[in-house]
């Protein structure tokens, strides 16, 4: 089996067979599939009436566990945006009903952002739609295939996320 990588690689190593073009053949992969993946995500989020940075912050809500609150700081570190880019999306998740802010009891100045239940469900109901698609994705491998691979993207991704 070939694919349009294989077609680029060949082509390069025809045209500069002084380099190697060996990273091609993996991360030219990654970077299709997680075109892919993206438009995937975002279909999968559409029926639910999210955005994907929607998605990303009520789940880190979510997976916080009982009460489903997290500090904004939190919500950055998780998230990996700005704290004014947070705010503005704690703003906005608020106005649509699917976050709080709450006062922090032992601090007046800080705030709890908690996820309402409107938010839990429509998190939960993408979650599920998601995975359902993503499972479609991934339907082609074994699963000792899945394992291997999880394994050897997570050594390379692990150094990004130290």
């Amino acid at each position: 089996m070939t694919d349009e990588v294989d077609r680029i690689v060949a082509a390069w190593q025809r045209e500069r067979p002084d380099l190697d073009v060996e990273p091609l053949a993996v991360l030219s992969r990654v970077s299709r599939l997680a075109r892919h993946l993206d438009l995937a995500r975002r279909s999968a989020f559409d029926r639910h009436d999210l955005e994907l940075w929607e998605f990303d912050v009520l789940s880190a809500l979510r997976r916080a566990g009982e009460p489903y609150q997290l500090s904004p700081g939190a919500l950055v570190t998780q998230t990996l945006v700005t704290s004014g880019t947070m705010t503005n999306r704690i703003d906005r998740l608020a106005a649509r009903g699917l976050v709080e802010r709450l006062p922090v009891p032992a601090d007046r100045r800080g705030v709890l952002v908690r996820l309402t239940a409107a938010g839990r469900a429509r998190v939960d109901a993408a979650l599920e739609d998601l995975l359902r698609v993503e499972h479609g994705l991934l339907a082609s491998l074994p699963e000792p295939d899945r394992q291997t691979l999880a394994t050897l993207l997570r050594e390379l991704v692990a150094p990004f996320d130290a």
